[in-house]
């Protein structure tokens, strides 16, 4: 054997040698064969489930047994988190067959490889005969191994969003890491406001072969987001992208402060804003509760009160809330008979009285349903403006009759009372009737109510009295509710007659005056004309008509005139007819948008709306509720701030939520709309504060907003009002382009918010993130802000 192993030293060969060679290419031959076939039959059963045998097939076959590869799973158990999207991952059981598959074909592999070096060293230097023999054993090897190879890439490329998965698919808590590639990042295991309904999401998610996250349709081009998920190890390059992304936070120059004002926690821009109150020539009109912006937006972040807690869930809310969310008492030491708010132990609660209902809301709600039986609430009478609303139990209990409540009252004219409706999960703003209309379109509101709002209805002219006149839609109620009403007192016997004068002047007509005897109380209901017949019949042009040229639907700074606004007669003007009763009002298209209208998106008018609606509908049924991780028994309060027309809100109406809809100023005027639809909402500029509290909001949504504002503000100021108006833990979900949305994202990080999902595709992206109760250490202190 030795002699044959080489070549004499004369050239000559040895026959002996010769044969000897013959015998051990012929016995290696058939050892490798026989190992290819026994270790084929024990893979075979776990890539085609015992479908096949292969162990039967001739040994002669070895190159076309290599041959076979491993069929792909067709079944997702899908078993992450159903707002975790995996498309194309296999089971868990798969990915583990997987995983020994590979490591035998590995070994296999590495023995054929060390076969076929041996044969080759033992054939070194032989003559053309013994290559020739030695070649077709190699080939077969090396055709075996290539076969082997592409096996393993076929698994490798079925499971492509899995590779890094295969030594940690035993770890049953899997948690969420970075897909760089696909820019997708979720923090569900993080979510604070897990409970008993998300723990068993798993178990729910495994009965689904997969969730969509994005429906088709509109921005059909976020779709298919995926998460590459690992065990109880983080990756080299999770941490690497998490380092990488705390160096980049450390040097975008987001330097944030602390806002150090006179307000403190309770820190409201441009309701605060001292400098220009102080400079104001007088104050008997309200001026000092109007909004004063500063010349520039702040950038610093509003500090949390002292013991701040997570808000109470509604309808819990509406009874009580955490005292030190809203620590002030004097309201209840003031208005504690008349059961507004009184303090007990940790909570602030809420009877559900007021001035006018001292018995509770919900019975003076039925006593105004029973004086006048066309109010029909929540059917013909949905959205309705509440006047000087106190701590609005009034709104807050309309949500039992589908009625949506826009209550407003000053600053600080009570104590905190827009701050406590607001805490309890009741629609309000921080507003007054003084100089300037409203920020709210002409002909919207279904009903205007009063309840003892101490609004001088009656002076000058009738001026805030045509406010409401503006604003409140032909044939709809005003409901006034007050002691000039009932009582014999001289001052309110005086009040009374100038308010019968001053409403017959402007055509409203009595249709119903009574008085509870529960409640002690009276209430007189008018009625805004359905026409301008009798405009022209008065004697008298006082208060006159509004010039033609004077638009009803203008609000944002205009001050306020002594003129009453023509009622529309033609059929295809908004405010000639009713509204269709709630809740079909939601969704018909109404009926004075023309298809000779030009909608937001390009279509005619009514297409656009349609289409926006289905939009939303998709988006919202099949992304947000299911696909973002957010516990929705936890939201309340909802700002759309770039509504256009109102479907997100639509969308959420089956939800215990409302949803404060925002039309900017600089958009398309679709606010009429979002009202027509029977939801409510307001106008403003992003680029300076919103009229609310500091953390209003348990969720804001911004559908291509940031990208509009940048081009007249900086986005720093408008995340900065973000944060202000956002509950800790709160939401902000923003649609907007690649740019905007990476820009953000570096921002919230550097304010330590947790970013739960991050999707960016071609142009487009998505991001969702949750406030953190973070506040820098250091303070600005904004001298305009400082009594």
């Amino acid at each position: 054997m030795a002699i044959g192993k080489y070549s004499r030293v004369d050239g000559r060969r040895s026959t002996s040698g010769y044969c000897s060679t013959v015998t051990i290419v012929v016995l290696v031959a058939l050892c490798l064969v026989g190992v290819w076939v026994m270790t084929s039959s024990s893979v075979a059963p776990v890539m085609n489930g015992g479908d096949g045998d292969v162990s039967q097939e001739s040994k002669n076959e070895v190159k076309e047994q290599s041959d076979v590869k491993e069929p792909v799973s067709d079944t997702d158990n899908n078993n992450g988190r159903q707002f975790e999207d995996n498309p194309g991952d296999l089971p868990e059981d798969a990915t583990k067959g997987d995983s020994n598959v590979n490591s035998e074909e590995k070994s296999e592999e590495s023995s054929t490889e060390k076969s076929a070096e041996a044969t080759k060293t033992d054939d070194e230097g032989k003559k053309t005969e013994e290559e020739g023999a030695n070649t077709e054993n190699v080939e077969q090897n090396s055709e075996a191994t290539e076969s082997n190879k592409d096996s393993g890439e076929s698994t490798k490329e079925s499971d492509s969003d899995e590779s890094e998965k295969k030594d940690e698919s035993d770890d049953s808590n899997k948690s969420t890491d970075n897909n760089i590639e696909e820019k997708v990042e979720r923090n569900d295991n993080k979510e604070s406001d897990d409970n008993s309904s998300e723990k068993n999401t798993d178990d729910n998610a495994k009965d689904q072969s997969s969730t969509e996250v994005y429906p088709s349709g509109g921005q059909s081009e976020l779709l298919n987001e995926n998460s590459t998920q690992t065990g109880s190890f983080s990756t080299q390059a999770a941490e690497s992208k998490n380092e990488k992304e705390s160096q980049e936070s450390s040097k975008t120059g987001y330097n944030w402060k602390v806002c150090n004002v006179t307000a403190g926690p309770d820190f409201i821009p441009c309701l605060d804003n001292w400098k220009a109150i102080r400079s104001l020539r007088s104050t008997k009109h309200y001026e000092h509760r109007e909004r004063h912006c500063p010349e520039e937006p702040p950038t610093c972040l509003v500090s949390l009160p002292e013991g701040y807690k997570r808000s109470i869930e509604w309808p819990k809310s509406r009874d009580k809330i955490w005292y030190y969310n809203v620590p002030h008492t004097k309201l209840a030491e003031v208005k504690g008979h008349q059961n507004w708010v009184k303090v007990t132990g940790e909570y602030l609660t809420f009877p559900g009285g007021g001035t006018q209902f001292k018995h509770g809301a919900l019975h003076y709600i039925d006593f105004i349903q029973e004086t006048l039986s066309d109010i029909a609430w929540g059917k013909r009478t949905r959205v309705i403006l509440d006047v000087g609303c106190g701590v609005a139990s009034f709104g807050g209990f309309l949500f039992d009759r589908d009625v949506l409540a826009m209550s407003l009252a000053p600053k600080d004219e009570h104590e905190a009372q827009v701050q406590f409706a607001l805490e309890r999960g009741i629609p309000a703003i921080s507003a007054v009737m003084g100089t300037k209309r409203l920020p709210f379109p002409g002909r919207v509101f279904d009903a205007v109510h009063c309840a003892r709002c101490r609004v001088p209805w009656h002076i000058e002219g009738g001026k805030l009295l045509l406010e409401l006149n503006r604003v409140l839609r032909p044939g709809g109620y005003f409901i006034w509710s007050a002691t000039p009403i009932y009582q014999k007192l001289p001052e309110d016997v005086e009040i009374w007659n100038e308010m019968k004068a001053l409403t017959k002047s402007i055509c409203w007509e009595l249709v119903a005056i009574d008085k509870d005897q529960v409640n002690g109380v009276g209430v007189a209901i008018y009625k805004k004309p359905l026409s301008n017949e009798c405009y022209e019949k008065r004697l008298k042009n006082e208060p006159p008509l509004c010039p033609a040229s004077d638009d009803p639907n203008a609000a944002w700074y205009i001050k306020l005139q002594a003129c009453i606004h023509k009622v529309p007669v033609s059929s295809s003007e908004r405010g000639s007819q009713w509204p269709e009763k709630w809740p079909a009002r939601l969704t018909n298209v109404p009926y004075w948008l023309s298809s000779s209208q030009v909608g937001v998106y390009g279509k005619p008018a009514p297409e656009d709306f349609a289409a926006d609606d289905k939009h939303w509908t998709n988006v919202v049924s099949e992304s947000y509720l299911n696909g973002m991780g957010i516990q929705w028994s936890n939201v309340r309060n909802v700002m759309d701030m770039n509504s256009i027309y109102g479907g997100f809100a639509a969308a959420l109406k089956d939800l215990k939520i409302w949803v404060m809809n925002v039309v900017s100023i600089e958009s398309a005027d679709t606010l009429p709309i979002i009202y027509e639809r029977g939801l409510f909402g307001i106008y403003h500029d992003w680029c300076e504060s919103f009229s609310t509290y500091p953390r209003s909001y348990d969720l804001l949504h911004a559908d291509h907003l940031f990208s509009k504002v940048k081009k007249r503000c900086s986005l720093a100021s408008l995340l900065a009002e973000v944060d202000r108006i956002l509950r800790p833990e709160g939401k902000l979900i923003v649609r907007d382009t690649v740019e905007i949305i990476n820009e953000l994202e570096s921002m919230v990080r550097s304010m330590q918010w947790e970013v739960r999902m991050t999707y960016s595709k071609d142009k487009e992206g998505l991001l969702c993130v949750q406030k953190s109760k973070w506040r820098p250490k250091e303070t600005e202190t904004l001298q305009y802000a400082i009594v």
